[in-house]
């Protein structure tokens, strides 16, 4: 029997059906990415599912129970079901360690000494031990987040529901959350995760679901939807993911923004640090050290393109202005080095355009 059977769920506001029709089935052990672009009901979803917002219409079975009958016992069901929120969502006025302890002791009838013993060990597995007396106004946004994922683990739940659990953290924490969760899916936990970390979803699920129109547009496993999707909406929004474009409007642009860009376009599609690097290479010595300091050539328009067939990646700048190949304009040192990184490299100029390509495979 599956753990969640969820059936013609609708959900309605006054302005907008964010879920107009969702059926499926979870089971024990999944570890679900729910993907897509904003607007689609994945948040909605979620919260449907534990009660959060009232469904319009359907019904959401846990464990053969309908957890949708306005009869049922929602607390219990809650107690099973635990959620991570985007903003966190601890008790300002307890400590880290009261914030873990608090929900055990109050609805589990935990002895106080036990579910403190407990309540440290979960620190110490997310690696917070040291903050077990701090206050959250004291934590950074990862740590507090990482605290929420063990109080929702304190009450030892069937299932845990993630609701866009890094869109609030800087970049540069965001790893350290990814791994507490990457740590419960491979311990088997059952997990839904609204996540934008395209990566992490193709690397630690067992399904994904791809939410439009309403609904579960397509599902399918994290090799299928990101490398075979199957419908329409499916392959433009991965085909986004895998496209990088940048406009360059003068010369004076914010270099340091778009190697950012590179860089988090290198981490979600999975590409190599090295190819990263040969990317923001390419990117420096022969688009803004060479096209972009020659004037009549703005906009810039520069294309980065990942194929998961074969791991390379393209390079494409197209620019106006007079027949400009910049690579015969560079030194021979800086030639040499850009032809290491990309054998094939394609200049062509029509109608006032110049159009340059480099290939670089994925090492």
């Amino acid at each position: 029997m599956s753990m969640i059977e969820v059936s013609h769920l609708r959900k309605e506001y006054p302005n907008v059906t964010p879920l107009k029709d969702v059926s499926c089935e979870i089971n024990k052990g999944d570890v679900i990415s729910i993907i897509g672009p904003s607007g689609t009901g994945k948040s909605t979803f979620l919260r449907c599912l534990n009660q959060l917002e009232k469904p319009t219409s359907g019904t959401v079975l846990f464990d053969g129970e309908e957890i949708t009958d306005p009869k049922c016992k929602m607390e219990k069901v809650r107690q099973r079901m635990g959620m991570v929120f985007q903003s966190f969502n601890l008790f300002a006025n307890l400590n880290i360690i009261d914030n873990i302890t608090y929900a055990p002791v109050k609805l589990l009838g935990m002895d106080k000494e036990e579910a403190r013993k407990e309540g440290m060990k979960l620190l110490a597995r997310v690696g917070l031990a040291e903050k077990a007396n701090n206050f959250p106004d004291e934590l950074s946004g990862g740590q507090k987040q990482r605290v929420a994922i063990a109080r929702a683990i304190a009450m030892k739940p069937e299932v845990i529901l993630f609701d866009e659990p890094t869109s609030a953290l800087d970049p540069t924490i965001v790893g350290e959350v990814l791994h507490v969760i990457r740590s419960l899916a491979e311990e088997g936990m059952t997990m839904l995760i609204v996540t934008h970390e395209m990566r992490f979803a193709k690397d630690v699920s067992t399904r994904v679901f791809y939410m439009d129109e309403g609904g579960i547009y397509e599902e399918g496993s994290p090799k299928q939807i990101f490398e075979d999707p199957q419908k329409p909406k499916t392959r433009v929004f991965i085909k986004r993911l895998k496209q990088l474009n940048l406009t360059i409007e003068n010369k004076d642009f914010d270099f340091v923004s778009y190697l950012s860009q590179i860089a988090l376009f290198g981490k979600d599609n999975q590409i190599s640090e090295k190819t990263v690097n040969d990317l923001h290479l390419i990117f420096e010595e022969v688009i803004k050290q060479g096209i972009t300091t020659k004037e009549g050539v703005f906009p810039v328009e520069v294309t980065m393109e990942y194929s998961g067939a074969d791991g390379s990646v393209t390079v494409d700048a197209e620019y106006k202005g007079e027949d400009f190949d910049p690579l015969t304009k560079a030194d021979e040192i800086s030639s040499k080095i850009i032809k290491g990184v990309s054998p094939e490299i394609k200049h062509t100029y029509e109608d006032g355009k110049n159009k340059i390509r480099f290939n670089v495979r994925n090492s």
